[in-house]
């Protein structure tokens, strides 16, 4: 291939050099600015995602459809001209459509395990019928309240629910190696591990790692967990390797000491080669939401809002939390007397237990929970102390002999921490937050675990939903502390959805 040098020698004679001369300029040009071709793993890719946006696009058209279709035979049976309704209907469907394509609800960044994409089709449906009621004042469209009133919850929920089985049948196919990427990471070795640890614990994410360059370690090999990665390339190579190994997305963990242009001169050599560059970061796992990138001059700035533990967010989530004990408290209340007729039945004592526990800014408090243990529990922990298997200053065993028969089944279905609804209701606890600690753990806190008093303790949170007791004391602390500065509304109504479904396939409970 010419060489820029050899292009630019050729220019050098001014605008008189001969015919010959600038059509092997010509070529040298086209040679140098040529872009780089897509690899099989690439297009691969790329076609799979354009298969799955065809497919959310079919769905989103058959379900609007569906839901403005019920509206119209709803608007004729009241009495409605057949023909304005169709006029309207059609109006509506054109708009919808073109805000879910117009705000990107079907683009390949929503392929992962969060609340973007839902968010974004939420976002989609608003403006869609904020446009149909302006339309509807400004241009004076009679007979649009209707579809405002009947064919927006309904075709938004219709959308949820079919953008959720799209969403499992990807994670079930990514399950079986299929719509995955092919991914490499690079950095330092603990980084390294850092996010293959992060990427085991979320199946979801399409991400399935085929091997590492470590910056820091000569290793033909790096072990994490169960998996063995193949440590390939260096600084230099890397965009090679990622070639070779037929990688589609490339994860930064870390970059080189001293080495500002590592990440540019990256991105270069994967052009044709990745899809994606992912810049990792730890500061994401403490301050994920509060998080927001800008460039000022052209210097790239990422500021990190800090915290508060006050304000109208709070009563927003007090609020939650009230009307959501007060819902429970009701069907809690009709299965009251078959659970208390169970303990009774399996062994004396009392239908609840009452234990103290540690609160917000360390204010202790009286959990209440369905005995699911015998009567002398306490006295008998000292003998079985030496047996704990759980994790850090937390007691967990598996096969522990102080548990009743039905109490083991309230606890593999969580049924026995159904009364802390009260706790909620009356301020003492929030629906969502970190686990209520015992003042004996609370002495054995160091550091900043003290965190997790800064808000109340929950009945579920990220701890219930990865794992319960299964999970290594760091882990449980990691978690807590990332709930207690990032958390959100709609975080908390994702936690307490997931935790419905753990609690028909418990991981972790005993």
């Amino acid at each position: 291939m010419t060489s820029v040098e050899e292009v630019l020698e050729l220019t050098r004679g001014g605008t008189g050099f001969h015919t010959q001369a600038a059509s092997r300029v010509v070529r040298a040009v086209s040679d140098v600015v040529v872009a780089p071709r897509a690899t099989t793993t690439l297009e691969q890719r790329l076609r799979w995602e354009r298969r799955y946006r065809s497919l959310l696009h079919i769905t989103d058209v058959g379900t609007i459809a569906l839901a403005i279709g019920l509206t119209v035979g709803v608007e004729v049976q009241l009495g409605a001209a057949l023909v304005d309704s169709l006029l309207h209907a059609a109006l509506l469907c054109v708009v919808w459509l073109a805000m879910l394509s117009g705000t990107h609800t079907r683009d390949a960044a929503l392929f992962r395990a969060s609340a973007a994409e839902y968010r974004s089709v939420a976002h989609a449906t608003g403006l869609a019928f904020g446009m149909l009621a302006l339309g509807d004042v400004v241009l004076s469209l009679h007979g649009m309240q209707l579809l405002v009133l009947v064919a927006a919850p309904l075709g938004l929920g219709m959308l949820m629910l079919s953008r959720w089985s799209w969403r499992r049948w990807l994670t079930v196919q990514r399950a079986e190696g299929a719509y995955a990427s092919r991914t490499m990471v690079i950095g330092d070795t603990d980084d390294v591990e850092y996010v293959i640890e992060s990427l085991g614990r979320n199946n979801s994410a399409g991400l399935r790692v085929v091997g590492v360059t470590l910056l820091d370690s000569d290793e033909h090999e790096l072990i994490v967990g169960d998996g063995a990665y193949p440590v390939l390339g260096d600084r230099s190579t890397a965009g090679d390797v990622a070639r070779d190994l037929g990688a589609d997305t490339i994860i930064v963990a870390s970059r080189p000491q001293g080495d500002a242009e590592f990440v540019r001169r990256l991105s270069w050599q994967l052009e044709g080669t990745a899809a994606e560059l992912v810049l990792s970061s730890r500061l994401a796992d403490v301050a994920g939401p509060r998080l927001s990138f800008e460039a000022l001059d052209g210097l790239p700035l990422i500021r990190m809002r800090i915290p508060s533990y006050s304000g109208g967010q709070h009563i927003v989530k007090r609020a939650l939390d009230v009307t959501v004990a007060a819902c429970a408290l009701i069907p809690i209340a009709l299965a009251y007397p078959v659970i208390a007729l169970l303990i009774k039945l399996d062994s004396p004592g009392p239908i609840f237990f009452f234990q103290e526990r540690v609160g917000r800014d360390g204010t202790p408090f009286r959990m209440v929970k369905f005995r699911s243990m015998h009567v002398d529990a306490e006295q008998q922990l000292a003998a079985l102390r030496a047996r704990n298997e759980g994790a850090g200053v937390l007691f967990k065993m598996k096969d522990d002999p102080r548990v009743t028969r039905v109490g083991r089944v309230l606890r593999k279905l969580s049924l026995d921490e159904l009364p802390q609804f009260w706790n909620v209701f009356t301020g003492a606890m929030s629906v969502v937050g970190p686990r209520p600690p015992l003042p004996s753990e609370v002495t054995g806190y160091d550091g900043n675990v003290f965190r997790r008093l800064y808000i109340k303790p929950g009945i579920t949170g990220l701890w219930q939903i990865s794992g319960r007791s299964d999970l290594t004391w760091d882990e449980s602390v990691r978690l807590d502390l990332r709930y207690v500065e990032n958390w959100s509304i709609m975080n908390d109504l994702q936690i307490m959805w997931r935790t419905a479904k753990v609690m028909f396939a418990p991981t972790g409970a005993y």
